[in-house]
């Protein structure tokens, strides 16, 4: 496992929502959040492929898989696979419209 995880800002503000919104009602619950990410990033840093492809319309989100946190299901990482490194695009609760968030997303 050689590769590099590469957080876009973007993504890391959403998880940082996530992580406060949880917060509120459990701080353990966030807690848990953030092992469940990173379980889930050293996955699939070793099988890159694991995630589903997305389905958006945009030409720019090709190449996007979601991965489905454990315990978490309903909270998505959004990621790209280069090589060995993953780039995390997004994180977002999977109830959200979303084709919307990368719309705009640069």
């Amino acid at each position: 496992m050689g590769g590099r995880v590469i957080w876009r800002s973007i993504a890391v503000r959403d998880l940082s929502e996530a992580y406060l919104y949880i917060g509120e009602d459990s701080p353990d619950a966030a807690e848990r959040l953030l092992d469940a990410v990173e379980r889930s990033i050293e996955l699939l840093l070793e099988n890159p492929s694991a995630g589903s492809l997305g389905r958006f319309r945009s030409a720019r989100t090709r190449g996007i898989r979601l991965w489905p946190l454990r315990d978490f299901p309903s909270y998505l990482i959004f990621y790209k696979a280069a090589g060995e490194d993953l780039e995390i695009v997004r994180f977002l609760h999977g109830a959200r419209d979303l084709p919307r968030f990368f719309e705009g997303d640069g």
